[in-house]
C-alpha cells in the first residue's frame, strides 16, 4: 500500500502560498491546521479520499479539506497528481458556499503545476569525479 503524499504548491518564484498563510497564523493555530492537513499522508490507492465531513469534492478533481480551530472554519483546496496531493489554496471560510475567486485561485495554480510539471524532461545531472568536464 503505497500512500500519498501530501506537498505545498510552489510558484515559479518559489513562494509557497498555503506554507505562507500558516506561518502568518498564530502558532496554535497553524499547528491544528498542519494536524488536519498531515491526514492527507494517510490516504492511498485503497483509500483516496477522508470521507465527508473532513473533505468533499469542489469542481471536478478539485476537492477540499475542511479544517478548523474551535470556531474558525479554514478550507484547503487541493488536487492528485499520481502519488502528491497538491495542496492548492487556503483561505478562511466565512460563506456556505466556497467563492469562485477561491476556486479560480486553485484552477489557476493546478495549470501553473502542471504546465511546469509537463515541460521538457529536465536533464539528470552530470557525474562528478575525475573525469568530469
Amino acid at each position: 500500500m503505497a500512500a500519498f503524499h501530501a506537498v505545498y504548491y510552489r510558484e515559479a518564484s518559489g513562494g509557497e502560498p498555503v506554507l505562507e498563510y500558516l506561518d502568518a497564523l498564530d502558532d496554535e493555530v497553524a499547528a491544528v491546521l498542519s494536524q488536519q492537513i498531515d491526514r492527507l499522508n494517510l490516504l492511498s490507492d485503497e483509500t483516496p479520499h477522508l470521507p465527508f465531513p473532513h473533505t468533499s469534492q469542489v469542481d471536478g478533481e478539485l476537492r477540499e479539506l475542511r479544517c478548523h480551530y474551535g470556531r474558525q472554519l479554514h478550507r484547503v483546496l487541493y488536487r492528485r497528481s499520481d502519488r502528491l496531493l497538491v495542496l492548492l489554496h487556503i483561505f478562511s471560510k466565512r460563506t456556505a458556499k466556497i467563492a469562485t475567486s477561491d476556486i479560480s485561485v486553485a484552477q489557476q495554480r493546478w495549470d501553473d503545476f502542471k504546465a511546469r510539471m509537463d515541460a521538457d524532461p529536465r536533464t539528470p545531472p552530470r557525474p562528478a569525479g575525475h573525469d568530469a568536464p
